[in-house]
């Protein structure tokens, strides 16, 4: 395997996921950048969840390699990786009766050995900035599916407060953490996601809303169709009428609206 191009890039190559002779994801070849939002887009079925979970660490692949500063990415260890990525996953719930700000605070668990001064005021920030201050109380369980991922989302950017002393990427990855949500929280959250990828956060989101990958995705990764391997590249670039009704077979319309937002138009 060759070199990333970016010592901090997390990267993965020839990358195949098999469970008996089920394909979940096959030849995936990536590379994604730190300080940028990568939407993983996809039809259904197409790898995008496992991807996500391969990436994170979480699975490992039938074949290829994946790795993180151009190191294997199990060589970095568990507890190192927890303290540099923090994964979003699609299911939200919890088996016992956690509140959300004691959700939120899990995200501190991997600094438990050099905690900071401010552990409080971090689990209290990052419950602001995702909107479930109020929610702190209640028991995870009893919240909608909206709450729950915006919870488990402070629960992330928790886990992600602080740059790293060494100057170590830092990587948010998160799996579909628009799905639940209502328009208003949508964009809010995708405007979050561009500010932590402002302050040099690598964010990688799977998404199924072209509209928002295409507003707020700095490159996307796209599987499924017949090209054989996930295109990559800038979402304004890859995201074009051919391609999509190529992958999701469905006819797609861009509409440039008076600010030079383009947005899509299916069916």
């Amino acid at each position: 395997m060759s070199t990333p191009r970016d010592p901090m890039a997390l990267s993965c190559a020839g990358v195949a996921v098999r469970i008996g002779e089920k394909t979940l994801l096959a030849d995936a070849t990536v590379e994604l950048a730190a300080g940028r939002v990568t939407a993983i887009l996809g039809p259904n079925g197409a790898g995008k969840s496992t991807l996500l979970s391969v990436l994170a660490g979480q699975r490992a692949p039938t074949q290829g390699r994946v790795t993180l500063d151009g190191r294997p990415l199990e060589a970095h260890g568990m507890p190192a990786l927890a303290l540099r990525r923090a994964l979003m996953p699609q299911e939200s719930a919890v088996a016992f009766d956690f509140t959300a700000q004691e959700i939120v605070a899990l995200g501190r668990y991997p600094h438990r050995r050099a905690p900071g001064r401010d552990e409080d005021a971090i689990v209290e920030e990052a419950m602001a900035l995702t909107d479930v201050s109020a929610l702190a109380g209640r028991v995870l369980n009893t919240l909608s599916g909206g709450e729950k991922s915006r919870a488990h989302m402070a629960r992330a950017l928790a886990q992600l407060w602080h740059s790293r002393p060494d100057g170590a990427s830092r990587w948010l990855l998160l799996d579909e953490p628009t799905a639940a949500l209502d328009l208003a929280h949508q964009h809010s959250a995708m405007r979050l996601l561009r500010e932590w990828a402002g302050r040099g956060v690598g964010v990688v989101a799977v998404l199924h809303d072209l509209n928002l990958a295409r507003r707020y995705a700095d490159e996307v990764v796209v599987l499924g169709g017949d090209a054989g391997g996930p295109v990559q590249g800038p979402a304004a670039e890859v995201l074009q009428p051919a391609l999509i009704e190529r992958v999701w077979r469905t006819p797609c319309q861009p509409v440039t609206s008076a600010d030079g937002t383009v947005q899509y138009l299916f069916g």
